[in-house]
């Protein structure tokens, strides 16, 4: 199910890397579940990256989910650094600088670009899925494409949320 793509390989052929989201999402609703899959297929397809995870929303605040890299912040508040200014403006925000980023949470001072796509379910906001480089200028307009498809096949793969029960 799993096949390593090589440096290019991915910007050659980004369906690629889609569809083996799709692969290891299939089937699962589980947030935490495809998460955590979908951030090591991440970490491990994209080249030049240092950190690939999740952030959920939770009380007002992005609370840190599946992840892989260094240890990150634990806790975003919304509208602070480039996950909770994502989150807030509901845009994907691709930093070509962090250090330039006025407000940038440093959670792994090698990172030098960032980019960050807001998860929605409709209108309804549930985290953002965060990719860092140590490499500056890192994610283009691509990246922006194929990360955009891979948020949307994690937020299919959760389904509709449930409603809650008539109480009669």
């Amino acid at each position: 199910m799993f096949e390593q793509i090589t440096d290019t390989d991915w910007l050659a052929e980004p369906g690629r890397l889609i569809q083996q989201a799709e692969a290891l999402l299939a089937g699962q609703t589980d947030r935490v579940a495809n998460a955590a899959n979908l951030s090591a297929l991440l970490f491990l397809s994209l080249p030049d990256v240092n950190w690939a995870g999740f952030y959920f929303l939770k009380e007002g605040r992005l609370l840190v989910g599946p992840f892989q890299g260094q240890p990150a912040c634990v806790e975003i508040p919304l509208g602070k650094g480039v996950c909770g200014t994502a989150a807030v403006t509901r845009r994907v925000l691709r930093v070509a600088d962090v250090d330039a980023f006025e407000g940038h949470i440093a959670c792994d001072a090698a990172t030098r670009s960032e980019i960050v796509i807001p998860l929605l379910r409709g209108d309804e906001l549930l985290g953002v899925l965060d990719i860092d480089s140590p490499v500056p200028g890192r994610f283009g307009k691509g990246d922006e494409r194929m990360l955009r498809q891979i948020a949307e096949i994690y937020v299919r793969s959760l389904g509709t949320p449930r409603k809650p029960a008539d109480r009669g």
